[in-house]
């Protein structure tokens, strides 16, 4: 987890918001649509539904019940229970991203990487795996469901989360995995890795804890379901680096096949291969190439004893009077100077 989640974005990558958010649009749009194509029918998610509560019997994993009548028989429990199923999965997965796409750009493409996968993932366990929640178990089951119940009090109706009359729009048979606790997991983690603020810990550790009472007190999850929920996260937690690399690969092989993409390749040599003369460093601004076409050659009258063509002082070689760095001529230098000029004399 520590690996990925503070695995830092290549300086000037951070990524565009105009590329984000159609990205992040298109695959919540294909989880709503998955979750409406695998609805499954009502007798085999029933089915799903009875295993699942028959394990946690035998396990002796069963809060839900206890925690449905205490917040059936407490509107003041069940109320706002009901309102935090049916907005929070919405509201603060979307503001965490935000925060992080601003305060820790660096971490951002990994973390919502993680988000999206992990997200894709639980749209497999729906179509594979369609299951009634305990609200949508026989009456003698022992469940209420505190959504119909209190209806009257927000927008839902009696479908799920659903405002009135658009709950044809959901699966109800999608609760296993559960992603409103797949998704709060993901946001605490986020918020005690990254936050600064003891306040803003004390929420990551709070608000998936908090989230995993309500879809248990609400009828609308089991205890299984926000296990194989947390499960879904550490796969796709997994899976977020492989991505990473793959997704790499194909903008690198992509960028590659593009025409007229700088492909990183030197310039060059005067006349290789083409016939054409690439100037040469230094061409154009006084190079030496160029002077030394205008020295006379060795041995003619005007020339210097120390210049030749084509040749280049050694490594360590002063020229005559060449300042040191105090600016005064070395000892050396200057010897070499009165010999140069005694030489100059005897060839003229």
């Amino acid at each position: 987890m520590d690996a990925v989640a503070r695995r830092p974005a290549a300086a000037g990558s951070r990524l565009r918001w105009w590329t984000e958010l159609p990205l992040l649009a298109l695959v919540y749009a294909a989880y709503s649509a998955g979750r409406l194509v695998a609805r499954g029918d009502a007798h085999t998610a029933v089915g799903h539904g009875q295993t699942i509560l028959r394990w946690e019997e035998l396990l002796r994993l069963d809060p839900e019940r206890a925690l449905n009548r205490l917040f059936t028989a407490t509107p003041a429990l069940g109320i706002p229970a009901d309102f935090a199923y049916a907005s929070l999965h919405y509201l603060v997965t979307p503001v965490v991203l935000v925060w992080l796409w601003n305060r820790r750009p660096g971490h951002y493409r990994a973390l919502r990487t993680w988000l999206m996968l992990a997200t894709l993932i639980g749209l497999v366990g729906f179509t594979l795996l369609p299951t009634a929640p305990p609200r949508l178990l026989e009456a003698g089951s022992g469940f209420a469901d505190t959504m119909a119940r209190f209806s009257s009090y927000g927008w839902w109706g009696e479908d799920a989360s659903a405002p009135r009359g658009l709950g044809g729009m959901t699966n109800q048979f999608a609760a296993m995995p559960s992603l409103h606790v797949g998704w709060a997991l993901w946001c605490g983690v986020v918020l005690w890795r990254h936050g600064r603020s003891r306040l803003t810990r004390a929420l990551g550790v709070a608000y998936p804890l908090l989230i995993v009472l309500v879809v248990m007190g609400t009828a609308n999850h089991y205890l299984l379901d926000a296990l194989a929920g947390t499960a879904v996260m550490g796969l796709g937690l997994l899976l977020t680096r492989p991505a990473l690399r793959l997704a790499d690969g194909v903008r690198g092989r992509f960028r590659a096949a593009r025409p007229g993409v700088d492909t990183g390749t030197g310039s060059r040599v005067a006349g290789a291969d083409t016939g054409t003369d690439t100037p040469a460093a230094g061409a154009g601004n006084g190079s030496l190439a160029g002077a030394s076409r205008d020295l006379p050659a060795a041995g003619t009258p005007g020339a210097h004893a120390n210049v030749s063509g084509g040749c280049q002082t050694s490594a360590g070689e002063r020229f005559p009077r060449q300042p040191t760095r105090r600016g005064r001529p070395a000892a050396g230098a200057a010897a070499a100077a009165a010999a140069d000029d005694g030489a100059a004399t005897a060839a003229r």
